[in-house]
């Protein structure tokens, strides 16, 4: 059974910084694409960063450039996504999700992506 579990969301004070986890089970996560998405109240869910299974190459918002990392730890079929300089409009639930090889990865098309995670949410207030 696919299974993608996400965790290390919390509040967080603005300019601090968190490390969100998703694990995944069932599958190799390595030979698929893993994205990070987010979903604020109100407002249509938005790719953050992937992670490209052809060849581990990374994207990122134009939001989050320079502030975020995506990283991939075969060894524990695990993928980060290390979030700092936060900002209040960071604030939002977070997703992981896989999709098989995509052609054009910076394009964050959700609906590519097959398996998706509960999600954990993410509050950056003072």
């Amino acid at each position: 059974q696919v299974q993608l579990v996400e965790s290390g969301g919390g509040l967080v004070q603005p300019g601090g910084s968190l490390r969100l986890s998703c694990a995944a089970s069932g599958f190799t996560l390595e030979y698929y694409t893993i994205g990070w998405f987010r979903q604020a109240p109100g407002k249509e869910r938005e790719g953050v960063s992937c992670i490209s299974s052809a060849d581990g190459s990374t994207y990122y918002a134009e939001s989050v450039k320079g502030r975020f990392t995506i990283s991939r730890d075969n060894s524990k079929n695990t993928v980060y996504l290390q979030m700092n300089s936060l900002k209040p409009e960071d604030t939002a639930v977070y997703y992981c999700a896989a999709a098989g090889i995509l052609m054009r990865p910076e394009n964050f098309e959700d609906d590519l992506y097959n398996d998706w995670g509960q999600g954990t949410q993410v509050t950056v207030a003072s």
